[in-house]
């Protein structure tokens, strides 16, 4: 049976899928809705005759380049796109003093595109700001980076800041189904099973691009698009992960008890089996965060500083770079000693609060800085640390009702051995055992 590559040669066709399928129309975008509804600056600047500056924030693939042309394309704008990669300074100047000709000679106004902006230095970036300060072309700045740390401030100032998300399933699945029939397309020449879609959903990560890229090839190798074929075609083996399914949960639970039983190796390969399913980074950094305190505790305090400052840096810069740095956060973690004393506390402290014991805070404790305060005797008696020695000193803290209550009882498993034996002596002093 004749495959895609046949009749694309036919037809001499030699844009990529990717591009044939780029929307045309803002009604046309998938993904993105809260950039696109009635009044949004998008929606503005299409329906506006006043040029106007954009920064567009978002990973790949997300419809940066797309939004860009559906504008010039609905405004009937010139469009000119300039990657910041490759362009400097002299090339930026020509494209704005093409555009101010054309303003000048048949009053067209232009979309001046530059793809990777943050890759400008200073200087190629002063060089935009005339033309974004004289409103002589519209630009649209895409970036996969904060513009915050890349973009100088006189140019953020002008312009207008919209954050792109990542698409959803549902999205990067519309966009696949779109692109086997749409005429523009594959034009219903390939059937693509339902498992073969979902691994192409999982093996895009919000990728709208590269869904349509991976779909093309292996719509080059067959007119019928199995799991198989898709493997071919990419060259990566199907990861066997239901993000709704069992699958999910017991990857997610063998991790963390990998981690919890110090296997950095068997962790490592959890990590690995959840990014390349596709598992969002959020989620698992979330579990790393919990992990650090439930698990690891005051054995290792820094676990919980390393954890918040991966699930940080995966918010900063998404996958695939984030997966480095979870996976330090894993290692961190997998071999830190271990300790679950701070979830026993906690647990057992809301045990009591549930069955009722609460009591009244004790009075010299109570806030006494409102008026009236002292003559219901708040603040009375009470002794302030700081003025003995050591910073501590003898007197009740806990209501009457859980005055002899132990909720944290530490370890000596690493830097909670010291900890122990400190709490140790407080509590015992505090509460006049010795």
């Amino acid at each position: 049976m004749e495959s895609l590559f046949d009749s694309a040669a036919r037809d001499n066709t030699p844009e990529p899928l990717a591009v044939r399928m780029r929307p045309r129309t803002l009604d046309e975008v998938i993904g993105q809705r809260h950039l696109l509804g009635s009044g949004t600056p998008l929606r503005r600047l299409v329906e506006s005759e006043a040029p106007m500056s954009l920064f567009l924030w978002g990973p790949p693939g997300t419809g940066k380049t797309t939004l860009a042309y559906v504008v010039s394309n609905v405004t009937k704008r010139r469009f000119v796109e300039v990657s910041a990669v490759s362009a400097g300074v002299k090339d930026v100047r020509a494209a704005i003093e093409n555009a101010r000709r054309e303003l000048g000679m048949s009053g067209r106004q232009t979309v001046l595109f530059v793809d990777e902006v943050h890759r400008f230095n200073k200087a190629q970036q002063d060089a935009l700001l005339p033309a974004v300060e004289n409103r002589w072309v519209t630009f649209i700045g895409a970036t996969t980076e904060n513009p915050f740390f890349s973009v100088i401030s006189p140019l953020l100032s002008r312009s207008l800041l919209l954050t792109l998300e990542s698409l959803t399933d549902d999205d990067v699945g519309a966009v696949l189904d779109r692109a086997v029939t749409d005429e523009r397309g594959l034009d219903g020449a390939v059937t693509l099973r339902p498992e073969a879609r979902e691994q192409l959903v999982r093996l895009a990560g919000g990728d709208a691009r590269r869904s349509l890229t991976y779909l093309e090839a292996a719509a080059l190798l067959a007119d019928d698009v199995t799991v198989e074929v898709v493997e071919r075609a990419v060259d990566k083996a199907a990861v066997r992960y239901d993000r709704q399914g069992d699958q999910h949960y017991d990857v997610i639970s063998a991790f963390i008890k990998s981690m919890r039983g110090s296997d950095a190796d068997a962790a490592l390969h959890y990590l690995a089996r959840m990014v390349e399913a596709g598992e969002d980074p959020r989620f698992i950094a979330r579990r790393i965060v919990i992990f650090a305190s439930e698990d690891v505790g005051m054995a290792d305090p820094t676990a919980l500083q390393v954890a918040v400052a991966a699930a940080q840096a995966v918010e900063f810069i998404g996958l695939p770079e984030g997966r480095i740095n979870l996976a330090q956060a894993v290692i961190h973690c997998a071999l830190a000693p271990k300790s679950n004393a701070v979830v026993k506390a906690i647990g057992a402290a809301q045990a009591d609060v549930r069955a009722g014991l609460i009591g009244q805070v004790p009075p010299h404790l109570r806030d006494a800085h409102y008026p009236g305060a002292k003559k219901l005797g708040h603040g009375e008696a009470y002794r302030y640390p700081h003025d003995f020695d050591h910073g501590v000193v003898r007197q009740d803290y806990a209501p009457e009702e859980v005055r002899d209550r132990r909720y944290y009882e530490p370890t000596t498993h690493g830097a909670e051995a010291p900890v122990a034996e400190r709490w140790a002596k407080l509590r015992a002093f505090l509460r006049g055992e010795r």
